[in-house]
């Protein structure tokens, strides 16, 4: 299963990509992000494997993250391994104007080895299109009012 979204963000391609690529802001725009642990390589490079751990609802979720490849402020692609399935995705930025980056994701799940998941993907391709929507808006909102933020420090 493969999708794509983007979404326009209100703040410069080099605004946009600090915020994303400092992984202490991911408890800010994805929802039940708990720590994000390092466990080879360097932080963000080409070869890096860290563990994601999630919580929500009383449901604790892991993930072993391993950098594909990271050609930012361009893009970063990266490999999703969780125990009932695998997927790559494919962060992407584009200037639309000074004031403006286009944010980009591509996901391709690889591999769904449980019974429900896979039903899921295929009665209800949504439920996984709709967490990745919504971390995409969060990190939207984010982004923007951030700056707000820093802004209404500077004056």
């Amino acid at each position: 299963m493969k999708f794509k979204k983007s979404v326009d963000i209100n703040q410069s391609l080099e605004k946009v990509v600090t915020l994303f690529k400092d992984s202490a802001n991911l408890k800010y725009w994805q929802e039940g992000f708990v720590k994000k642990v390092l466990l080879e390589g360097n932080e963000g490079e080409d070869g890096a494997v860290s563990m994601l751990y999630y919580e929500s609802t009383g449901h604790k979720m892991e993930l072993r993250e391993t950098i594909i490849s990271n050609n930012l402020p361009n893009s970063m692609e990266a490999f999703y391994h969780h125990k009932h399935m695998d997927n790559t995705l494919k962060n992407s930025f584009e200037p639309i104007d000074e004031n403006t980056t286009r944010y980009t994701n591509e996901v391709e799940y690889t591999r769904i080895n449980w019974v429900m998941p896979r039903l899921m993907a295929i009665l209800f391709p949504g439920v996984y299109r709709k967490p990745i929507a919504k971390w995409m808006t969060n990190f939207k909102d984010f982004a923007e009012v951030h700056e707000e933020k820093n802004t209404l420090k500077k004056r």
